[in-house]
């Protein structure tokens, strides 16, 4: 199903402008204004009442800046948020977003979250940030989720940008996980890397006291199920960061204004 325009970037983005001697026509918006614009987008679909999933990062945290102003103001009430991350837990404790978790709520009506990747079918690479174990159990649990990015996300197939595909692993003999790691995707020109902490080159530790193993692919991996299937029976591993067929709804922020397309 094609994108369907919704508008002008430039006349949606009029009150991101921060100086009042320009008009929306004399300046490029900058990567995160256009991450602000579909993030506010994306939370037009929020209703009162609803339980949400909160997602984690950049693009996430302006929708979740946006659902705590609108409660604030008495537009939106009764809302439940369960939250992907430390982080994300810590920023709706401070907007006044009530929260819970999957035990007492484990149905959600909506999750809105951003993405690493997204390829042409809408399926995802997430956990840059370090917490797409958490994002797909919560994710997973949603009747609707809405993934929110800016153009520059879009890449042809999984893997295509060159950067990172995350595997959670446990911290257990990780050297050996790695290595069966790469010699998985072998034929894609794969190299796994410990992610690392930049304060301090220790590993990296999510929030579930694991380690990241960041897969880079020279090639397209192919059968991304078949892809996605063979690192979770690898011993040691916890969880992979593509998220397939899970997205309901893409809405994308870029050059030519703001799309949005909803899952056939």
């Amino acid at each position: 199903m094609a994108m369907a325009y919704l508008g002008s970037k430039k006349a949606n983005a009029a009150a991101l402008m921060s100086s009042p001697s320009l008009s929306p026509y004399q300046r490029i918006l900058t990567q995160d204004e256009l991450k602000k614009i579909a993030a506010y987008k994306a939370v037009e679909f929020v209703e009162s009442g609803m339980v949400l999933g909160l997602g984690t990062g950049s693009t996430a945290k302006h929708a979740i800046d946006r659902i705590g102003e609108l409660l604030q103001q008495g537009k939106l009430s009764n809302i439940v948020g369960i939250p992907t991350s430390t982080m994300t837990h810590e920023q709706a404790l401070s907007l006044g977003i009530p929260l819970s978790d999957l035990d007492n709520h484990p149905v959600l009506d909506l999750a809105i979250d951003g993405a690493d990747e997204v390829d042409p079918d809408m399926n995802l690479v997430k956990g840059r940030g370090g917490s797409l174990l958490r994002e797909k159990m919560i994710e997973g649990c949603c009747k609707k989720f809405v993934v929110i990015v800016d153009e520059s996300k879009l890449v042809d197939y999984v893997g295509g940008s060159g950067l990172a595909m995350p595997v959670e692993i446990v911290p257990f003999c990780w050297k050996f996980t790695a290595q069966k790691l790469q010699s998985l995707f072998e034929e894609a020109g794969c190299v796994a890397k410990l992610r690392t902490s930049p304060e301090n080159g220790k590993p990296f530790v999510t929030d579930n006291g694991n380690f990241i193993i960041d897969l880079y692919f020279k090639k397209d991996i192919g059968d991304l199920k078949a892809a996605g299937d063979a690192i979770l029976r690898l011993a040691g591993v916890v969880e992979h960061g593509m998220f397939l067929d899970m997205t309901t709804t893409l809405i994308v922020a870029g050059e030519l204004g703001v799309t949005v397309r909803h899952k056939c």
